[in-house]
C-alpha cells in the first residue's frame, strides 16, 4: 500500500498551509484574546472552497477525497484550533449531515450555500439537561403554524 500524498493533493495542503500562514496565525491569538469570531476569514475560507470540501461538486462542493479533507483541516489546526473546529463541523456535522440524510431538495436548496461559505452551517446539540448526551436530550421541535 502506498500511502506517499497525490500530487494534487500536496498541492492542496500547501495552498492551505500558506493561506493559513498568512490570514490565520497572524491574527489568531488576537481572536481569542478579544473573544471574537473571525468572520471575515471564515468566509475567505468558503472563497477557497474549505467549507464545500465534502460537498459533490453537483452541490457547488469540491467533491474532495478524506485524504484531502483530513490535510486541510490538519493545517487549519496548525493555525488556530478553534477555525478547524469551524470547518470540521461545517463540513461534517452540518453539510455532512444533509448530504447524508437530506431529501433531494433539501440538498439543493442548502448544500451550495453552504458549499461556498455564503452560510456557515451549524449542528445543536447542547442543552441544559444533558450537556453533549444526544441520548439524554430532550428538546423536541414543533410544528406551530406553517
Amino acid at each position: 500500500m502506498d500511502f506517499r500524498l497525490t500530487e494534487e493533493q500536496e498541492i492542496f495542503r500547501d495552498a492551505v498551509r500558506d493561506f493559513c500562514a498568512a490570514e490565520v496565525i497572524p491574527h489568531a491569538g488576537r481572536w481569542d484574546a478579544e473573544e471574537r469570531f473571525p468572520t471575515d476569514t471564515v468566509a475567505a475560507l468558503g472563497e477557497l472552497g474549505l467549507l464545500g470540501m465534502k460537498a459533490p461538486e453537483e452541490y457547488g462542493g469540491q467533491g474532495a477525497d478524506a485524504i484531502s479533507i483530513a490535510l486541510a483541516i490538519e493545517e487549519v489546526a496548525r493555525a488556530d484550533g478553534s477555525l478547524a473546529l469551524t470547518v470540521a463541523s461545517h463540513n461534517s456535522l452540518c453539510t455532512g449531515h444533509i448530504l447524508r440524510a437530506g431529501s433531494e431538495a433539501q440538498k439543493r436548496a442548502y448544500v451550495p450555500k453552504l458549499a461556498t461559505g455564503e452560510w456557515l452551517g451549524a449542528w445543536c446539540l447542547t442543552e441544559p439537561g444533558s450537556g453533549s448526551d444526544a441520548g439524554g436530550a430532550t428538546t423536541q421541535a414543533v410544528r406551530d403554524g406553517a
